[in-house]
């Protein structure tokens, strides 16, 4: 099967949740949007809005906050764990998730063993009796000593030691993420917080692995070996590459034109999807401000292959060394990364303060083109909570 990039770029763009239609959204509608796309990224970083809140909102306007918090924390829909990062998972995967337990149970003890030499089993099972006996902790409950009043020293990650314990429980799969409260964690015992069916869930590392690289390149629709492992970092490129080897009769070879014009890429997909590909839809043409976390862009590289978009998020690159800046918004139009905007919402003020705009190459500032943009950000001002977009400097313009 040979793509053209722009047929690479609207199965992408499909299978990342990006081409369903504007409408609303209720709970269930949620729940089967993100079993579709697998998984939404959780980060603190709130300069416009949380990313699991501005990933959804980007695939549908009639996203409501409440139904994501109801599915999490009421119904057990929904779980948080890690994929490549924090994220949140539909519970129907969770059997799948205690192959990675078991793996962090082996490699976190090691390691946080190692970076305190004595003590680590004590917290760990301080921290795992005062939840079973109390319920939902979080780490401030722990910053004072019940005996001595005064809070622990710090531990591995600056963290104090209970802390490092309720995550190691927490990443090894004996806790679960209860609720969060100011974006802080609130902790308790999994088998009181995944619903019973997946809780009890049990699957062999076979059954595991064909699961995690299916579902992969189902959500991908074409892949490499590497993108398939990456997709959610639960198996090694090996295990990918050998599945791959082992399922050639499911798969046939693609080959996918890229942005650049470049060789084409060599890749997978399942037999027969051609069919499945050709009744895709494209995307809307509408022009839409992404999170710099939204998975269309958490494969660096493929996004550059695919869309010649070079993007990196520069949060921890010092800031006479930033391109962009701190927090830059990529932009979406269609099936195209047309540009990249640097905005922040200030409560205070109640203004989406825009700070700058950079369109890519051979993108025009064309009136048409900026009042999409306007009527974006007034959406994307609305859902920060603030009334009204400001361009700093009286900017406005490419």
């Amino acid at each position: 099967m040979q793509l053209s990039n722009a047929d690479a770029r609207r199965i992408f763009i499909a299978r990342q949740g990006l081409s369903q239609p504007r409408g609303r959204l209720d709970k269930a509608g949620l729940l089967a949007l993100i079993e579709a796309i697998g998984f939404v990224q959780v980060d603190s970083i709130a300069t416009v809005e949380r990313a699991h809140h501005h990933i959804l909102f980007a695939r549908n306007p009639g996203y409501r906050r409440e139904h994501l918090t109801a599915l999490l924390e009421k119904d057990g829909a929904l779980f948080e764990h890690w994929t490549h990062d924090a994220a949140i998972i539909p519970s129907a995967f969770y059997p799948y998730w205690k192959h990675r337990f078991a793996q962090a149970r082996e490699r976190l003890a090691e390691r946080w063993r190692s970076w305190h030499e004595n003590g680590f089993e004590s917290y760990v099972d301080h921290v795992l009796e005062r939840v079973r006996r109390e319920g939902r902790l979080m780490a401030r409950d722990f910053e004072q000593d019940p005996e001595t009043g005064k809070r622990p020293p710090g531990g591995w990650w600056n963290w104090h030691p209970e802390k490092t314990a309720l995550e190691y429980h927490w990443r090894t799969g004996t806790f679960a993420i209860a609720a969060r409260e100011g974006f802080q964690k609130v902790y308790d015992l999994a088998e009181r917080v995944i619903p019973a069916g997946p809780y009890a869930g049990e699957v062999d590392r076979a059954a595991f692995v064909d699961w995690a690289c299916a579902s992969a390149l189902e959500r991908l629709g074409f892949a490499t070996h590497g993108e398939i492992a990456a997709f959610w970092d639960l198996v090694s490129p090996d295990e990918a590459k050998r599945w791959v080897g082992e399922n050639a009769h499911r798969l046939e070879p693609v080959s996918i034109a890229l942005a650049d014009g470049s060789r084409a890429r060599a890749s997978h997909a399942f037999a027969g999807a051609r069919e499945a590909f050709d009744a895709l839809p494209a995307p809307p043409s509408r022009l839409r401000v992404l999170s710099p976390f939204d998975p269309l862009l958490r494969d660096r590289n493929r996004a550059e292959r695919l869309f010649g978009f070079n993007y990196r998020i520069e949060v921890f690159v010092p800031a006479p060394k930033r391109v962009y800046g701190y927090y830059v918004f990529p932009i979406l139009e269609g099936d195209r990364m047309v540009g990249r905007i640097d905005m922040k919402a200030d409560r205070k003020t109640g203004t989406l303060d825009v700070r700058r705009l950079w369109l890519e190459k051979g993108v025009r500032a064309s009136a048409g083109r900026l009042d999409a943009l306007d009527a974006e950000l007034a959406r994307i001002a609305r859902f920060a909570g603030v009334e009204r977009t400001v361009y700093l400097d009286g900017w406005r313009g490419g």
